[in-house]
């Protein structure tokens, strides 16, 4: 973990057998999965973010392959835009599906941070050739411009931070649902469902190299699969009582699932 620096005081963080300490001797316990908690709350690591039955059930889903075309996507696309032996960073990476996915299949030297322990738990777990630790995105336990390649789904955009781990020359990808993405699911969920706007995060400092549309169709054929799925969505926090009373008797579901990658350069202009 050689890109990682001390949250505390920015020093490099050095690896021993069962700790990270920085010259400060500031010390940060590797757990037993493997993966190293650099967040600083004051709040319990299980109690932020999802739960671990919401973990699971995230992991669950994606295991069985529903969004592989936008794995794909990003894959084909750190292939690309990035070097054999680079740095790739995965924003906000939940439980570590998309970061196995690419691991598997492009020779890079992977990293995957969440503020989630649930979620950073699991990814770990997933023993894939990746490096994964728990940290807040608005102060990622990085060294400046230490990162070749990064990519960010479905999460929270911080501009600034994102600038400031990203090599000048390096690719940030990030994602956005696309018009049609899951309107099967808010056809279920909602009597006058809505096309989503596609509105872009405020990319200050970057511009856009390319934008990339990733469509197809899927069926889920349990109703536990289409459970997690609305779980995962923000609709699981805002959906009527006649819209769960349908959801809780639907055991076959067929939606789109639409994505628009942009493909984010520094803009060093100024």
């Amino acid at each position: 973990m050689g890109i990682l620096m001390c949250p505390v005081c920015g020093q490099p963080l050095t690896g021993e057998e069962k700790r990270w300490r920085c010259a400060s001797r500031h010390s940060y316990d590797v757990a037993k999965e493997g993966y190293v908690n650099l967040s600083l709350s004051s709040r319990k690591g299980d109690d932020i973010g999802d739960n671990k039955d919401m973990a699971r059930s995230r992991r669950d889903f994606l295991n069985k392959g529903y969004f592989e075309p936008l794995a794909i996507a990003v894959t084909d696309c750190l292939s690309e835009y990035s070097a054999r032996g680079d740095t790739v960073l995965d924003i906000c990476c939940g439980e570590g599906y998309y970061t196995a996915y690419a691991s598997e299949r492009t020779e890079r030297s992977f990293y995957g941070f969440d503020l989630s322990k649930n979620m950073v738990r699991l990814a770990a777990k997933r023993k894939c050739a990746a490096d994964f630790f728990v940290a807040n995105i608005a102060s990622i336990p990085i060294r400046d411009k230490a990162v070749d390649a990064a990519f960010h789904l479905f999460a929270p955009f911080h501009a600034r931070e994102f600038r400031r781990v990203l090599a000048d020359d390096g690719v940030l990808l990030t994602a956005i649902p696309g018009r049609d993405h899951l309107l099967g699911l808010k056809e279920l969920l909602y009597d006058e469902p809505y096309l989503n706007d596609e509105k872009e995060p405020d990319t200050d400092g970057f511009k856009i190299a390319e934008r990339i549309r990733v469509k197809d169709e899927i069926t889920l054929t349990a109703h536990e699969d289409v459970s997690s799925l609305f779980r995962m969505t923000p609709y699981y926090y805002h959906t009527p009582t006649a819209g769960m009373d349908r959801l809780s008797g639907c055991d076959r579901l067929t939606t789109p699932i639409d994505f628009v990658i942009l493909v984010l350069r520094k803009d060093l202009r100024g």
